[in-house]
This record gives structure tokens, C-alpha cells and sequence, in this order.
């Protein structure tokens, strides 16, 4: 499963390890007992979700690979329960790709976690003229750099946040839907949010039981209201 993100990012579901069946016998071993029927397996899902008994989740593993902006792989990291592997800057160079949004936001004035997208063409125009051509002159200072025998590692210096990057993320189910909860929400960054939309997508494909449950009884945003 692959999903195109934001102007020129991905995200891809890389590999798995189990599905809602292996959080049911995670659980049941504690018992003695594996899978009953489906009917039985799915309401003990739902139990341990409603309960908070949550470490039989961690029993499935996602992998995913992502193309994201800096900006968006820097919060992204901030998710510590997983395991990251990024591409480096000092071993490859950066192409001609950065982040430049179809929007432009202000602050808001009532809750300064969030964003305002603006519909004032001008200011649209200008702000994003603005960001092209400082994206256009830090790539030609980069290239510019590594001709006089600069090292990558210190031509990336004067790259902007909004360069991509790319990283193998390995995450547990239970980790993901934290991730989950404070980024396909409102209040985190747009940017993210895109991203977070997408792996819920994947998340439901892959194990619907645990999505369904999660959405009912654990989810704490409000973007996914409607997709258990």
C-alpha cells in the first residue's frame, strides 16, 4: 500500500508483522487459550481496547517507508517507542526536491496550536513567492558548495526544513495509534496531519478489528471520526 503525500512525499506500508488475530492471542495466553471464532476473537478486542488493556497490540508491527519534508520527519521522530533509519546527507546528495504548499497560513488568534488557512490571493501570492525563491537560491548555493569540493556534510548546511528526506519507520500498533491520536488531529501541523490520514488508511486495512475498536473507544483526535 502506497499513498502520494503533500507535493512530491509518500508513504508506503514496507511490512507487517501479524494482525488483529495476534493481538487476540497475545491476549489469550495468559490463559492458556488461542483463537475461538471470529465473533469471539473480535468482541475481545474490543474488551481490551474499552478496558485499556493495550500491551497485546504491541504484538503487531508495522514498517513503513516515508518521503516527507524535515520539517515533518523532525516531528515525526519526536515519536520515540520505534525504531527510525533515515537517509543521510552526508553519504548522498540532496535532488532538486522541496515542500512548497498550494496554501498559506496564519496564526490563530484563539489557539496558537493551530494554523489558518488564508483565502487573500495577494498575500497567498506573495508569501509563496517569497519561500520559491529562497528555496531556489539555498539549492543554488548547495550545488555551488559541493563544485568547490565542499563536503555534503557541510554543503547541507545552508538547506532549508522544507528539503525531503526520506526514513524506515517500525512502529507496534499500540505506538501507532498514539501517533495517531496527537497527529491526525486538528491541532497538530497540517503538514503531518496528511501523513497520519494516510497510515490510519493502512492501519484499517490491515487490521479492521483494531481500528474499529480504537476509533471507538481510544481515539483522541478529530479527523478520524468518521473512518471506524
Amino acid at each position: 500500500m502506497e499513498y502520494n503525500v503533500l507535493d512530491k512525499g509518500f508513504v508506503r506500508l514496507v511490512d507487517i508483522l501479524g494482525d488483529d488475530f495476534s493481538a487476540v492471542k497475545a491476549a489469550r495466553v495468559s490463559y492458556g487459550k488461542e483463537l475461538k471464532t471470529p465473533e469471539k476473537d473480535k468482541k475481545l478486542i474490543f474488551y481490551l481496547m474499552k478496558h485499556g488493556h493495550e500491551t497485546p497490540f504491541e504484538h503487531i508491527v508495522f514498517t513503513f517507508h516515508a518521503k516527507a519534508p524535515i520539517f515533518v520527519a523532525r516531528q515525526w521522530f519526536r515519536h520515540r517507542i520505534g525504531s527510525f533509519n533515515e537517509a543521510s546527507l552526508r553519504y548522498t546528495e540532496l535532488k532538486d526536491e522541496f515542500y512548497i504548499p498550494n496554501h498559506v497560513r496564519v496564526n490563530d488568534t484563539e489557539d496558537k496550536q493551530k494554523g489558518v488557512i488564508v483565502d487573500d490571493e495577494n498575500l497567498k501570492n506573495n508569501a509563496l513567492e517569497i519561500i520559491e525563491k529562497s528555496l531556489e537560491q539555498s539549492y543554488k548555493n548547495y550545488k555551488k558548495l559541493l563544485k568547490m569540493g565542499i563536503a555534503r556534510e557541510m554543503a547541507r548546511i545552508v538547506l532549508p526544513m522544507s528539503s525531503y528526506t526520506q526514513f524506515y519507520w517500525t512502529v507496534n500498533a499500540r505506538s501507532l495509534m498514539n501517533f495517531l491520536n496527537l497527529r491526525a488531529d486538528s491541532h497538530a501541523q497540517w503538514e503531518i496531519q496528511q501523513y497520519a490520514i494516510y497510515i490510519a488508511e493502512i492501519f484499517k486495512n490491515k487490521c479492521p478489528w483494531t481500528f474499529e475498536a480504537f476509533i471507538k473507544y481510544r481515539y483522541k483526535g478529530d479527523l478520524l471520526k468518521n473512518k471506524g
